[in-house]
């Protein structure tokens, strides 16, 4: 019909005047409402009804529309359908009410009366008279989502365990490697040859991509009458790929990917750097050719576990 080209929501009547320009084959229709039957060269469309009526009997009242309402009630579902302007916002100065984090004090803040004021420094937030660092005491509180000061016996125990193993190491390859003598880079340079002679691993793999390792574990963590080899990785690998090649030549357990816990889990200490390694560092970058690693088990994540 001529009337399918107007949207029915956008319409402010129940009836739709049928336009003869936008429909070549309109030329009059009677009027559809009995006893009326008038023909109309401009006749209404009722939306309700889906019939064709006279200028007289258009609206709904007049021809007894027997769907009365129906057209108003389409409209109605369809305005309340669409999104609400606001939908999948937030207000920009929203903040949730809480009390302000000064001692002493019981001021609600994030009303719209007493705004929150947030300090950087230690993230908590405060009421106006408390918002500056002088005046909530910011140097002596502990900043929200920072690692306590009071680190638990056993992550003590395993720091002190850490740096056992790295003093041991670090003076072990001080003596294979003397560094105060002049000879010591010649010294070097023989040790790294003999290593090459010695180290196990891909043979395929080019010798200017080669990093030959010193690699080294708890004799409790591996199951192997020696607990320690000679082995060449690949400078393009990462450390946790070094560290599972490692533990499957020593024979070391292996759970990384299968326990969350960290007190169960490997890591890869660094001798000569005097740190453990992060997993997603690359070989290349963190090690050269005569370095030695060892695999320590819960020993926890790598920053600041050892003091220089």
């Amino acid at each position: 019909m001529a009337s399918s080209s107007i949207p029915a929501d956008t319409l402010d009547t129940s009836y739709v005047k049928m336009d003869k320009d936008s429909d070549a084959t309109l030329i009059g229709k009677h009027c559809q409402l009995d006893y009326c039957n008038q023909l109309d060269f401009l006749p209404f469309f009722c939306q309700s009804c889906k019939k064709t009526f006279c200028l007289d009997h258009r609206t709904e009242d007049s021809h007894k529309c027997e769907n009365k309402g129906a057209w108003a009630e389409r409209r109605r579902l369809a305005q309340l359908a669409r999104p609400a302007a606001g939908e999948g916002k937030r207000m920009r100065d929203y903040v949730s009410q809480k009390p302000c984090a000064a001692a002493d004090c019981k001021t609600t803040i994030g009303t719209s009366l007493v705004p929150g004021v947030h300090c950087a420094n230690c993230n908590y937030d405060y009421c106006l008279k408390h918002r500056l660092r002088e005046e909530h005491d910011c140097k002596n509180k502990v900043p929200v989502g920072a690692r306590p000061r009071d680190v638990t016996e056993q992550t003590r125990s395993a720091f002190a365990k850490l740096r056992a193993w790295g003093s041991a190491k670090r003076e072990q390859a001080s003596r294979a490697l003397p560094k105060a003598k002049p000879t010591s880079a010649s010294a070097r340079l023989i040790a790294v040859n003999n290593l090459k002679k010695t180290a196990k691993g891909d043979a395929k793999l080019p010798p200017e991509k080669r990093v030959y390792l010193y690699v080294e574990a708890e004799a409790e963590t591996t199951t192997a009458k020696n607990y320690k080899g000679e082995f060449f990785y690949s400078k393009d690998w990462v450390i946790g790929r070094v560290l599972d090649a490692a533990a499957k030549s020593l024979q070391v357990e292996n759970v990384n990917n299968q326990s969350s816990e960290e007190r169960d889990k490997l890591r890869v200490f660094h001798v000569e750097g005097g740190r453990v390694l992060e997993f997603s560092e690359k070989i290349g970058s963190a090690l050269v050719s005569g370095n030695t690693i060892v695999l320590l088990r819960g020993i926890g994540p790598p920053p600041d576990l050892i003091e220089m």
